[in-house]
């Protein structure tokens, strides 16, 4: 006999997942109000961000879309070496 039996109760009842949890709601409800706070206060620095955001997209871009066939002057060069015999 084991020292600590639990009711059938304790047993079939189904565990939910986190997001329906009532600290979740909780923590989703406090993020929104901190979220809405903090833009309408710092309004300013956001969208004087937001200026500069498609500049600084460019070299970056840039650098990851050069990543996959190795950089310039390259282009063609592997379908061609492939082919040959």
């Amino acid at each position: 006999m084991s020292a600590h039996e639990h009711s059938d109760s304790e047993r079939e009842r189904p565990q939910g997942n986190f997001l329906t949890s009532r600290a979740a709601l909780v923590f989703i409800g406090f993020s929104i109000i901190a979220g809405a706070l903090l833009f309408t206060e710092h309004r300013a620095h956001v969208l004087g961000v937001l200026l500069w955001l498609p500049l600084l997209a460019c070299p970056l871009m840039h650098l990851f879309m050069h990543h996959g066939h190795g950089g310039h002057g390259s282009h063609g060069r592997q379908a061609d070496e492939r082919k040959a015999p």
